[in-house]
């Protein structure tokens, strides 16, 4: 069973509503981050290779390297290992993120089959290709599935998101927030578009991209 899925900004809206009427921290920090995005991404090969291009660098490296790889059409499996190593290093990716591409290139994975399995089976399965780690799987599940009940409290904007929201005397580290997290079930997926946009609001800048 994959639980809810966030198709619409109404249910966006509704995730919030339940959120606000739950927690009045979660209601004060929606009065200031205001209606929240939708957020919604295509699914398959392409979505995870961008989320794997972002892990670690700025939103503007990542841009930069990812439409290196559009312009050069290394955006499908076939594509990427085609081009090899050498292709893969002249748009630009380290070693490291050469090694990742290749692999979930080779990894078989079958996107449509995901789009209907357990949001455990989805982290499972993404997480066991080397370089994607949890955080990548979990926001891959939340804004490119869909998953209303997904968070990813490994996310450093998230943390510290919820250290401003509770007033709390330091960034919680990813465990507390997953703990805290359970809190927001079934809508934990709307409270951490409700995190990224309020650390936008009051940092001036964005989480991920």
């Amino acid at each position: 069973m994959t639980g809810r899925i966030i198709e619409t900004d109404a249910d966006v809206a509704e995730g919030a509503a339940w959120l606000a009427a739950h927690d009045p921290a979660l209601a004060r920090a929606l009065d200031i981050a205001g209606p929240l995005p939708l957020r919604r991404r295509p699914d398959g090969f392409a979505a995870v290779l961008n989320a794997i291009m972002g892990q670690q660098v700025s939103v503007a490296s990542a841009s930069a390297i990812w439409a290196r790889l559009d312009a050069g059409g290394m955006t499908r499996p076939d594509a990427v290992i085609a081009a090899g190593e050498d292709g893969l290093r002249a748009a630009g990716l380290s070693r490291q993120k050469i090694t990742y591409a290749l692999a979930l290139a080779e990894a078989g994975i079958d996107y449509d089959a995901l789009r209907s399995a357990p949001d455990a089976e989805v982290i499972a399965t993404l997480t066991a290709v080397k370089g994607i780690g949890v955080w990548t799987a979990e926001i891959y599940a939340m804004f490119a599935l869909g998953r209303a009940d997904v968070f990813a409290p490994g996310d450093l904007a998230l943390q510290e998101a919820a250290k401003l929201i509770f007033d709390l005397p330091e960034r919680p580290k990813e465990k507390q927030l997953r703990q805290m997290a359970q809190d927001w079930s079934p809508w934990r997926a709307v409270a951490a578009r409700l995190f990224f946009t309020y650390y936008r609001v009051a940092k001036g800048r964005d989480g991920v991209s």
